[in-house]
């Protein structure tokens, strides 16, 4: 498939910007900002292109249900509950322990709606797990993939994250409106500083 998928996105005017590092095996994907189911899509593509078929994703639960959650599935999704209480963050930090090919990639809001907050779990995953995090911007204003330089989670939880709101906020989504934006930060501020 990644031949067809390069050349659908040669054909729609797609192009990368940055390269995806080649000598990391263990690692935390955020890709965003996701907006739209067809973000989904796009971001299965992306990681045929790049050849980093071994990305998990974490996706809802229901996704994984008769009669198509064996898809999901066989696209590299594992099922979440989503609203249960369950130590999600130590339990796929676990998994990168003892595996050094493990690799799962997350959209940081969590969700395709509007938010003023983005989620934190990706963050706290490649703390406790000792991986880098990369950032992988679907800009569709320009139709470009930014690929930003991995980076380990530092004891600046503040600037960690103006920085990567600030990658996202640059990247304009297929709806806009829902996208990060600048003041997700400023909203953030008083969590941050707890962290």
């Amino acid at each position: 498939m990644q031949y067809l998928y390069k050349l659908l996105f040669k054909l729609s005017g797609w192009i990368f910007d940055g390269s995806f590092p080649k000598d990391i095996k263990s690692y935390v994907v955020i890709v965003g900002p996701h907006t739209a189911n067809i973000d989904f899509i796009v971001g299965i593509m992306i990681r045929s292109i790049l050849r980093v078929n071994h990305v998990k994703y974490l996706g809802k639960s229901q996704l994984f249900k008769p009669p198509f959650g064996f898809i999901f599935r066989w696209l590299g999704g594992t099922p979440v509950e989503r609203g249960k209480y369950n130590n999600l963050v130590e339990a796929v930090a676990s998994k990168f322990k003892g595996n050094k090919d493990f690799a799962i990639g997350l959209a940081p809001e969590g969700t395709r709606e509007k938010v003023d907050r983005i989620k934190t779990g990706f963050y706290h995953i490649a703390k406790m797990a000792g991986v880098p995090i990369i950032m992988i911007g679907l800009d569709f204003g320009t139709k470009t993939v930014k690929i930003k330089e991995p980076f380990y989670p530092s004891d600046d939880v503040m600037n960690d994250f103006k920085q990567i709101i600030g990658f996202f906020s640059s990247c304009k989504g297929i709806k806009p409106e829902r996208g990060i934006t600048n003041e997700v930060f400023e909203n953030m501020k008083e969590e941050l500083a707890g962290l």
